[in-house]
């Protein structure tokens, strides 16, 4: 009996001991659920300059043979790479992309479709840190054979920068609202219980063929790369009092 009377003491001590910090959370949660809250959202935006771009360009070659098509492309391609690397461009940024071999066929009528040969086509993506070299890249693969010049983006090589100061639009934006909304219901904000974000740097999104194409002037190619907008979404729950 002495044994079970002592178990029995320990347990009520352990009992004892935890029994604070559950009141203490449990506390806590009823504060919050009796408290006056507003759960609230805002954006923050920046406009910044890109400082690097990404071009996808393509050579097609064809031959009446499956390796002959593959074997005039790789000799197209290796032109174009050349050009790239004579226009500045480091071989690290110079990424193949899409390689692809597709039987060529003619369809009589009244007939079955019949062979004529082999198409083979392969894309790379290159990335221009200096964006003076951009329109000189462009010219230079297509002087070296690219048949195919598929789309251009723009983009931050660091965008950590852009994205500060969004977020801090983000929060003072967040903040003035938060105050907004207690003016108009006679509270004062009281405190920030809690923030999230979401959003952030969004690469743009590739410019067709076309776009370029509007974009060429005289002998040159010319390319605008404008601004980028990064953007930061912020929500935040804020407590108010009388």
């Amino acid at each position: 009996m002495k044994t079970l009377i002592q178990a029995g003491a320990l347990g009520l001590a352990l009992v004892a001991g935890a029994a604070p910090q559950a009141l203490a959370q449990a506390a806590a949660a009823d504060a919050m659920f009796r408290a006056t809250t507003f759960n609230l959202s805002a954006n923050g935006e920046t406009r910044v300059a890109p400082d690097m771009a990404s071009i996808n360009l393509g050579v097609v070659g064809e031959a009446p043979g499956a390796a002959a098509a593959l074997a005039a492309n790789s000799a197209k391609m290796n032109r174009v790479m050349a050009a790239l690397k004579k226009a500045g461009i480091a071989a690290r940024d110079i990424q193949t992309s899409g390689l692809n071999l597709n039987p060529q066929y003619v369809y009589p009528q009244n007939q079955p479709a019949r062979l004529t040969g082999y198409q083979a086509s392969s894309q790379v993506t290159v990335t221009v840190h200096d964006l003076a070299r951009l329109g000189q890249a462009v010219d230079a693969t297509v002087g070296a054979g690219a048949d195919q010049v598929n789309g251009i983006s723009f983009g931050l090589d660091d965008p950590s920068t852009a994205e500060d100061a969004a977020r801090l639009a983000a929060v003072r934006a967040l903040s003035a609202k938060a105050d907004l909304y207690a003016r108009a219901t006679g509270l004062r904000v009281a405190r920030l219980v809690s923030l999230s974000e979401g959003g952030g740097y969004t690469p743009q999104p590739p410019a067709p063929m076309m776009a370029m194409a509007r974009m060429e002037k005289s002998d040159a190619t010319s390319v605008a790369p404008g601004e980028l907008r990064v953007r930061v979404d912020v929500t935040g729950l804020y407590e108010l009092s009388r």
